[in-house]
């Protein structure tokens, strides 16, 4: 009888680790079919930059942070009868919302940055979308009007993040020129960097805040006249129409 008590204990037990070990495959199995079906969908690219045949750039600044340079930026830009596009983070409107109103009242556009800039892939859709109409709210409180375009924090975005920001009528905008001026590299060698690389339809990446942009910034926007650029605004860079970006995030208007 001891030993017939042991045996059935000891199938028990057999039968309990093959549920749990089959359990664990149809899990293993739904997750790496998930993760091909996941891997297998197309990459969604925001617009890097432009294609155009038009000799026109874009400069921006992302605003997140600081605000010891804003001044002498807008200040610089009016100098030179330049318009640039301000990416705006909502936790920043809340704390600096006369700079918001001025940079408006001087005819540049203003981005969306996200409320309270985390890393958007992050976030479930739901969420991602209330990031960006929070900060719209907030800009279109101050200025009058909702932003069209919107930069995810850190350049940090997925498929969810770029079909979130469409759904919601706007753009997903990134840069294909970095200044690296977040780096505090020298004057000279932030004039460089984006001279270097400027092209047709780029979008220049800069920061309110960075050390030396406001040193830089004459330099680059002359280098980039004599290159026979025209400076515009974003939304003024980008057409109207359906459109889609290739691999490396340019922009295209559809053919039909």
């Amino acid at each position: 009888m001891k030993l017939f008590i042991l045996t059935k204990r000891s199938l028990l037990s057999i039968a309990l680790c093959l549920l749990a070990g089959i359990t664990a495959l149809c899990v293993s199995v739904s997750s790496t079919t998930k993760a091909i079906q996941t891997a297998a969908e197309p990459k969604i690219n925001p617009i890097y930059r432009v294609k155009s045949d038009k000799k026109q750039v874009a400069i921006s600044f992302d605003a997140a942070w600081g605000n010891e340079e804003t001044a002498q930026l807008l200040d610089i830009l009016d100098k030179y009868k330049v318009k640039a596009t301000f990416f705006l983070v909502g936790d920043w409107v809340d704390h600096f919302p006369g700079d918001v109103k001025t940079i408006a009242e001087k005819g540049h556009d203003i981005g969306n940055h996200s409320n309270t800039h985390p890393h958007m892939p992050q976030l479930s859709s739901d969420t991602a979308s209330t990031e960006i109409t929070a900060c719209n709210d907030k800009i279109k409180a101050l200025t009058g009007k909702s932003p069209t375009l919107f930069r995810p924090p850190y350049g940090d975005y997925d498929n969810m993040v770029v079909n979130t920001v469409k759904s919601l009528g706007m753009y997903c905008v990134q840069w294909d020129v970095d200044s690296l001026d977040w780096k505090d590299p020298t004057p000279e060698q932030m004039t460089k960097t984006v001279l270097d690389k400027v092209q047709d339809g780029s979008i220049v990446l800069m920061h309110n805040g960075a050390k030396h942009t406001p040193a830089a910034l004459p330099g680059i926007i002359k280098g980039i006249q004599d290159k026979g650029f025209e400076i515009v605004l974003i939304k003024d860079l980008i057409p109207e129409g359906e459109y889609y970006t290739d691999v490396q995030g340019e922009m295209h208007l559809s053919e039909n």
